[in-house]
């Protein structure tokens, strides 16, 4: 089975390049866009993520983005659906940004690291991007499959632990007509997976994302990443957001 991949901007932040690229550019502006990702394809209607409840939308954040922000209602509507279509979510991690539409997806099934779940409700003080309020309703409804190892979700679909933002990150590996795509499951750009040349001259492979748990968990665990797929979609790459469909 395979899925087409389908980008879609439901916010954006705007803050130090440095939250992005540990050690490094520090003192830059930088706007990123946070997804979520429709998987088009098999008999279920899938998500990864679903991103934020009232996105600032302005024509200073679409420029820097280089592409569109939506709301979730009208994100989905792109490829008419509804949130009541969407029968499953799979959650890279629970920071805020990720989750805050999940309520109105009242058929879904979702499923997130157990980790996740533990942090949510008891997060770290460091760690404020954790609200459980978004959760609680599709908790309450016994909609929340936890899971403790990577897991084939449907054929085509696979959630891999991969740590190096969060303790339960989970990346998704998806086949695609194009080979397989493993997206992120940690906050990362493009140049954390692929450094310049003057990070790559110091011996790094990586650049570990500005905010993790454990930095040279984070490095090993983007070193591993770049081997799990054929593309590798950064979680937050700025150049998606002018694409309908990665890879492409």
């Amino acid at each position: 089975m395979t899925y087409r991949i389908h980008p879609i901007v439901m916010g954006t932040k705007v803050f130090d390049k440095g939250m992005m690229t540990y050690q490094h550019d520090y003192g830059t502006p930088y706007t990123i866009p946070i997804y979520c990702w429709y998987l088009e394809g098999g008999d279920r209607t899938t998500l990864v993520d679903t991103g934020e409840m009232h996105p600032i939308i302005s024509d200073d954040r679409m420029q820097a983005i280089g592409g569109p922000i939506h709301t979730f209602e009208s994100g989905l509507a792109l490829y008419g659906l509804k949130p009541e279509d969407i029968d499953i979510v799979l959650h890279t991690h629970l920071h805020n940004d990720h989750c805050e539409n999940d309520s109105k997806c009242i058929n879904a099934t979702f499923y997130v690291h157990a980790h996740e779940l533990e942090r949510i409700h008891n997060p770290h003080p460091l760690d404020f991007r954790y609200l459980e309020d978004y959760i609680e309703e599709v908790e309450a409804n016994g909609q929340i499959v936890a899971l403790t190892e990577d897991t084939e979700i449907v054929p085509g679909i696979t959630m891999i632990h991969t740590p190096a933002h969060t303790q339960g990150g989970m990346s998704i590996r998806v086949e695609t007509p194009h080979g397989s795509a493993l997206i992120c499951g940690f906050c990362t750009i493009l140049e954390n997976l692929y450094p310049p040349a003057p990070v790559r001259a110091m011996e790094m492979e990586v650049i570990p994302p500005g905010t993790h748990v454990h930095v040279e968990e984070a490095y090993a665990t983007l070193v591993r990443a770049k081997t799990l797929a054929d593309h590798i979609l950064p979680l937050h790459e700025p150049r998606f957001a002018a694409l309908a469909e990665v890879p492409a």
